[in-house]
């Protein structure tokens, strides 16, 4: 240590005042030590693999009911609304074409930044981009449409004439492509590759039942989005007369042979012939909000989608409590990296992830500490290499002028009693 290369009067001196620094750490961070520990982080009673994993994942509990077997979709999820827990999956990361229920995620970015009651007119530019066969609600170029109205073409008659109109009116389609893939990573939704904002079958674009369970649970969070995805019917202006127009979601509706599910809200539904149907449906039931995603079924025609909800959306009413969950939609918490312990461009330390208040302190004595010992070593120091100043005597570089001349011969002034 540096204290033995001090003169052993000076090392007396430093290892008292080592000493006493050291006593009143030890007080103090034993103060800090006994203290009530912080509770440790509640960790889920599930692994965050589960779902990683190819095929059925679900952990039934005692009286839990079976998955039923007449789901043919090559990918679903069930899971609970309120709280994100995913109660069932079948290869929910498996990436698939989309097809229009990408529009969830195209409402959850571009609602926010629109108002409802603006006015636009529509160019032909605007619909230039709207790709063959799309479902369309009727928007027309010269006409001018109030945002509310272009919302209820995207969400009941799926209307991607209507979603390339307001991508316009939000800056852009590269803009509003560029947002929904941000917003997408701040979901979590990792499976998703956005190329076109209404989900027509385009090179590249995937999602995947995980994802798009994600974008239909924060949809029901934003009540403009949970009122336009459960209206079943609405008008639809044309110049000086409107139209009516119907929810393309034959749960919400009951049309093509389809009944209606009790409790449905929504969320949005879609076809290509790339794709097959896929689904996102939510429903409530007592004190339970669930959301179903469903992806491409094998078996039947185009009502099939809706009738392996159903079963999903029985099954997980049924099974609620009973069954342990398999994962989450909530988004995982970012890491920290090491090199981020220290923020650049400061000296200030950020305590690592986790760490308890009790060790924050102890480090932060421990400095002070260390700081209080070198202190009173440079104290020590300056003291003894001072030299010693009798009374009346002024001595060169303590702070006088030097004596010289008839001024040196003078005798010192003799020192007052009392106080300085």
């Amino acid at each position: 240590m540096a204290i033995r290369l001090l003169p052993p009067s000076l090392r007396r001196a430093a290892v008292r005042t080592t000493a006493l620094t050291t006593g009143a750490l030890l007080c103090l961070t034993g103060t800090a030590a006994g203290a009530e520990p912080s509770p440790p982080e509640r960790r889920p009673s599930y692994s965050s693999t589960l779902l990683d994993r190819p095929g059925t994942q679900v952990r039934p509990g005692a009286g839990a009911p079976a998955l039923p077997d007449a789901v043919s979709a090559l990918s679903w999820v069930v899971a609970d609304a309120r709280t994100g827990e995913v109660l069932a999956a079948r290869d929910a990361h498996r990436r698939l074409p989309p097809a229009s229920t990408l529009k969830a995620l195209f409402a959850l970015t571009a609602l926010p930044r629109l108002h409802p009651d603006t006015r636009h007119r529509v160019t032909e530019a605007e619909l230039a981009r709207v790709g063959g066969g799309s479902s369309l609600v009727g928007v027309a170029a010269g006409r001018s449409y109030r945002v509310a109205d272009l919302w209820r073409g995207v969400f009941l008659s799926s209307g991607n004439d209507a979603v390339h109109v307001l991508a316009a009116m939000n800056g852009g389609m590269d803009r509003t492509l560029r947002q929904m893939r941000a917003k997408a990573r701040a979901l979590g939704a990792r499976d998703t590759r956005v190329v076109s904002p209404d989900g027509y079958d385009a090179p590249g674009q995937v999602s995947s039942a995980y994802d798009l369970a994600v974008f239909g649970r924060a949809g029901l969070a934003d009540p403009q989005f949970a009122r336009y995805c459960s209206t079943a019917l609405a008008s639809f202006p044309a110049g000086g007369w409107s139209y009516p127009i119907q929810n393309t979601n034959r749960l919400l509706t009951g049309a093509g042979g389809v009944s209606r599910y009790p409790g449905l809200i929504g969320v949005k539904n879609g076809y290509t012939s790339r794709a097959g149907s896929t689904l996102i449906a939510a429903a409530h039931r007592g004190a339970q909000t669930l959301v179903v995603t469903v992806m491409n079924p094998q078996n039947g025609g185009q009502e099939t989608v809706y009738e392996e909800a159903r079963l999903l959306l029985d099954w997980g009413f049924e099974a609620a409590h009973r069954v342990r969950p398999v994962g989450s939609l909530l988004p995982a918490k970012p890491r920290t990296a090491p090199d981020q312990a220290r923020p650049a461009g400061t000296g200030a330390l950020v305590p690592p992830p986790g760490s308890g208040d009790s060790d924050w302190l102890a480090i932060v004595l421990g400095g002070a500490g260390a700081a209080t010992l070198l202190a009173g070593c440079a104290v020590i120091a300056r003291r003894r290499a001072a030299p010693t100043v009798r009374p009346g005597l002024a001595v060169p570089g303590a702070g006088d002028e030097p004596l010289a001349g008839d001024a040196a011969k003078r005798p010192s002034p003799q020192p007052r009693s009392g106080r300085q």
